[in-house]
């Protein structure tokens, strides 16, 4: 017998993948276990991002679309199992919290609130209410005050403020205005202020087990923007909005607070000390008694962090830490990032040696727990994007179902590149680990240009999660290489400690060898390397092309060139002798001695450079320097500018199509160059 099937062709990838990518995120198991809902991104016919809640049954494993809105996130069952509550924004009016039967039916608009962002939401054990994360846009700058501006032909009004802490990237300028606590009811969505005393909006929560009490993580100080110890746990009385703060807690950083389900613990994410959440220290788990406090780190003595988030573009690099109790209460649950993967342990509440649950090479995320144990999750690779998995704990492993196949008709069409990993050792004698992605395509014997990319951060990591703009430049011909040299999360604190203060220095040490690394590769073409990366990244492109003259093409994007400028121009404020020595007024030297800037006059490498308009962590002037200094001693550059609209995430998060733009003006930069 004859077989009809035919073998479907496949294809390199290409930039305008992009528009068929379905992205899933926040997965959310029901009370029971029984079921997932997740949100699903895609791009509209309209060049818009579009959000819309799903579900999938654990036994099923068939997803389905449960609302029909296009800005639809934040899915959260209600106790019982029965409801679930979503933020919208539907019929272009402000986001609003809308509940839904599972059963179906059509969403119901529960709060009517003022014109700004809700950022967190919880029910309350009872199901009577729900607590939301809530900011008031600045007023003036609502859409209906821009709207009566163009009937009147009144002019935008000035942003003013009288605080450090008014603007930040990706949000925009809030000015004054900041995020309270707002406490809802579940039946006819009237709300009140249970707190508002935070100072800086990067508030956390969790209610009792008995529903009567909430506690929040909250700095309260006037300068709580450079005061990140003076972070403190408060327990609010629900009925009397009356808060006490936990007692005998010590001074540091604490987010993502969480109580134990027989009501004994809090748990939180922190570090000892000065530090915020920015820093080469450790963020350690912490467990307390929830009346008489006494913190105490569970982690303190094992050498990892929190805070190790793994870097890809199919999604915005969530730099926040994940925790939760176990059913029980037993065991505090955690995400790992180490070499590259990220992996769910657990320790003892009472203290002991953390457990590792899942191994291999992926990216994991983890949304909540169900009452029977069972875990939502995503999980992806370096070569596939993530899907939604539910787990569960069994003899010390995760056990793991996909629940999830969206991207499986797109990726069967595709010859997907798959990086293989290697160990790299400098001329100091320190070793880092690197990844090399050959062309999907590659023939044996024949040689190809490389292209070196340098990650963000810098104190973040490269590892398995899935990089469209990886697999475009392989697909292109290229071969990628990228590392996780010192300065990077997920090999130790001293690895990370390493270049505290002194950018351009072990970090530069490891580049180098990753560059001879890369010319002595079997497949490479040693004279045709190029180096490139954003952020960070782009820091160190601007500083390898202007202490070495062996790259044949550079890309800086939304880079870092002066240290001293950007002591001032960023939305978090280099502070005086906190993370560079000195400051950007009276005492620059030492941090002009690491602003790449300074040794332009070296450069002669063809740089492109990338920035966005609205880059509030690496305002564009950064590009602009480097751009002009380019251009002044004539060697080959170009500059492309992305609108104000975009931000310092535009790469990842920005609209499509200039995100197409983008990769298509780095192919065509590395074709002409390269």
């Amino acid at each position: 017998m004859k077989n009809s099937s035919k073998a479907v062709a496949r294809r390199t990838i290409s930039p305008s993948d992009l528009l068929k990518f379905k992205l899933v995120g926040d997965p959310q198991v029901s009370p029971d276990g029984s079921r997932v809902c997740f949100v699903v991104k895609k791009i509209g016919k309209k060049n818009d991002p579009q959000t819309s809640l799903w579900m999938v049954d654990s036994d099923s494993r068939r997803p389905r679309q449960f609302t029909r809105g296009i800005k639809d996130s934040q899915p959260r069952w209600s106790p019982d199992g029965s409801q679930l509550a979503f933020v919208s924004s539907r019929e272009h009016k402000p986001p609003q919290v809308h509940l839904m039967d599972v059963a179906g039916g059509e969403a119901r608009t529960l709060t009517d609130l003022p014109e700004g962002v809700i950022a967190q939401l919880r029910w309350s054990p009872n199901g009577k209410q729900l607590a939301i994360i809530y900011r008031q846009t600045a007023a003036g700058f609502t859409r209906e005050a821009e709207r009566d501006r163009k009937k009147s032909g009144a002019s935008t009004p000035p942003r003013q403020t009288d605080s450090l802490w008014y603007r930040l990237d990706g949000d925009g300028y809030f000015l004054d205005a900041r995020f309270q606590l707002l406490l809802v009811d579940a039946v006819s969505g009237e709300h009140r202020v249970l707190y508002d005393r935070d100072t800086l909006g990067a508030i956390s929560f969790d209610f009792s087990p008995d529903g009567r009490r909430i506690v929040v993580s909250t700095n309260r100080d006037k300068q709580a923007m450079v005061k990140p110890w003076k972070d403190e746990l408060r327990i609010i009385d629900i009925k009397s909005g009356r808060s006490r703060a936990v007692p005998n807690m010590p001074a540091g950083p604490k987010s993502n607070v969480c109580w134990s389900p027989d009501g004994r613990w809090l748990a939180y994410a922190g570090r000892l000390g000065r530090d915020g959440s920015y820093s080469v220290e450790n963020l350690e788990l912490f467990v307390c008694d929830a009346r008489r406090g006494n913190a105490r780190s569970l982690t303190a003595k094992q050498d990892y962090c929190l805070l190790a988030v793994s870097i890809g573009d199919a999604g915005e690099a969530e730099f926040a830490p994940w925790l939760a109790f176990s059913p029980d209460s037993s065991r505090l649950l955690t995400r790992i990032g180490h070499h590259g993967a990220m992996q769910l342990a657990s320790l003892p509440v009472g203290g002991g040696k953390i457990t590792f649950h899942t191994t291999g090479e992926h990216d994991q995320s983890f949304g909540n727990i169900a009452s029977n144990g069972r875990i939502s999750m995503l999980r992806g690779s370096a070569s596939t994007l993530a899907e939604v998995f539910l787990g569960v704990i069994e003899k010390g492993r995760l056990k793991t179902r996909q629940l999830s196949r969206l991207n499986r008709s797109q990726f069967s069409q595709l010859d997907v590149a798959r990086p293989t990993s290697h160990w790299v050792t400098s001329a100091d004698g320190h070793r880092f680990q690197a990844w090399v992605m050959q062309p999907p395509r590659a023939r044996s014997g024949r040689k190809y240009p490389a292209v070196i990319q340098v990650h963000g951060g810098p104190h973040a990591q490269y590892g398995y999660g899935f990089f469209h703009e990886f697999q475009v430049l392989a697909a292109a011909g290229y071969m990628v290489i990228y590392s996780n040299p010192r300065g990077s999360k997920g090999y130790g604190r001293d690895h990370c400690a390493a270049i505290h203060g002194d950018w351009g220095g072990d970090d530069w040490v490891d580049i180098q060898a990753l560059t001879k690394f890369t010319q002595q590769l079997a497949g490479v073409q040693p004279e045709r390397v190029a180096i490139m990366g954003g952020s960070y990244g782009g820091y160190m492109t601007n500083w390898a092309i202007g202490h070495s003259q062996q790259y044949k093409a550079a890309i800086t994007d939304r880079c870092v060139s002066n240290l001293v400028s950007m002591s001032g121009n960023s939305d978090f404020p280099l502070e005086p002798d906190v993370y560079f020595p000195g400051n950007g007024w009276d005492r620059p030297e030492e941090r002009w001695r690491q602003s790449p800037i300074a040794y332009f006059g070296n450069v002669s490498t063809p740089t492109l450079v990338i920035h966005s308009e609205g880059d509030l962590r690496c305002n564009i002037e950064q590009g602009e320097q480097v751009f002009s200094a380019l251009q002044l001693r004539g060697v080959p550059s170009r500059m492309v500018r992305y609108p104000s609209t975009t931000s310092h995430g535009m790469s990842r998060m920005g609209p499509a199509d200039l995100r197409i733009d983008r990769l298509e003006e780095i192919l065509d930069w590395f074709k002409n160059w390269l």
